[in-house]
């Protein structure tokens, strides 16, 4: 499941991560010659960028989805996310340590990246989102996808390349690879532990489609009532997020086994996991 390097004169980068205490993890530096970009590149085959906004040196592979560049600067790689590196005394996801070490040996030392911003060109923490290209023209973010490395998932309004990633992680789940032997293997709602925080892929039977005065609520348990303890999980859709569901497919939900992905935070003593993007949205069957 190594993602092989083509040569010195790839380009590669990756994607950010949703907890600032990652700028906190231990980063390990690269040196080397940087090799020369070549425009030529945008015509090879997959996830091909439309156009690059920059090219830069990386420093350093962060983890699987974020990268350090030589000015200072970190990348958080757009359409992907990867298990966590371990912090502050927490161990490491499972397959963390194989997805940093990969992407470090498929971009080799002193990398020059092929960077394509997204609509949002920066996260809350200052990081870079971007879509990262290897001199050779491929897609960072594919490769990782296609080795079962990565997980798929759309936070708008970053939504580019989402068919073509859709289809790289198709492949690897397809053949169990990676991450959808057990981490990122659809989870049922009802095994999801109490602690269970960050990015989770759940899966469940809708019980009720319920509106608030904020959000969208897809219920897999009953609601509970005024005073009553709140337990389980459900799926949250913002007011903010609707515009880019088609509603009467939600409404059409109750009884429907889906599979949805985000990341999981309490909320009002229930787990709730929000759901931004039909992408991170499917009805099997």
């Amino acid at each position: 499941m190594l993602l092989h390097p083509v040569s010195n004169s790839r380009v590669g980068n990756k994607r950010a991560s949703p907890w600032g205490a990652l700028f906190v993890c231990l980063l390990v530096s690269v040196a080397g010659p940087a090799p020369a970009y070549s425009a030529q590149a945008l015509v090879a085959p997959g996830c091909v960028a439309d156009r690059l906004d920059e090219t830069a040196v990386l420093a350093t592979v962060v983890d699987g989805d974020t990268l350090r560049l030589k000015d200072g600067r970190s990348v958080r790689l757009i359409g992907i996310n990867t298990p966590e590196i371990g912090c502050d005394g927490k161990p490491s996801e499972p397959l963390a340590v194989q997805a940093r070490e990969d992407l470090r040996s498929l971009l080799g030392p002193a990398a020059v990246l092929g960077l394509r911003y997204g609509r949002e060109r920066q996260d809350r923490y200052g990081r870079l989102l971007a879509h990262v290209y290897l001199a050779d023209g491929r897609s960072v973010e594919e490769q990782l996808l296609r080795a079962g490395l990565a997980a798929h998932i759309v936070v708008p309004p970053n939504s580019g390349n989402a068919a073509c990633y859709q289809a790289a992680e198709h492949l690897a789940r397809t053949a169990d690879k990676g991450v959808w032997r057990e981490h990122y293997r659809p989870l049922p709602v009802a095994e999801v532990p109490a602690g269970a925080r960050g990015f989770r892929v759940i899966t469940g039977r809708v019980l009720s489609v319920g509106q608030s005065k904020k959000s969208w609520w897809l219920n897999f348990t009953p609601r509970p009532r005024k005073g009553e303890t709140a337990t389980g999980v459900a799926v949250r859709i913002s007011r903010d997020d609707l515009v880019q569901f088609d509603t009467d497919r939600l409404s059409a939900l109750p009884g429907r086994t889906i599979i949805v992905r985000g990341w999981l935070s309490p909320y009002k003593k229930q787990l709730v996991l929000r759901l931004r993007h039909p992408a991170n949205l499917e009805v099997p069957g």
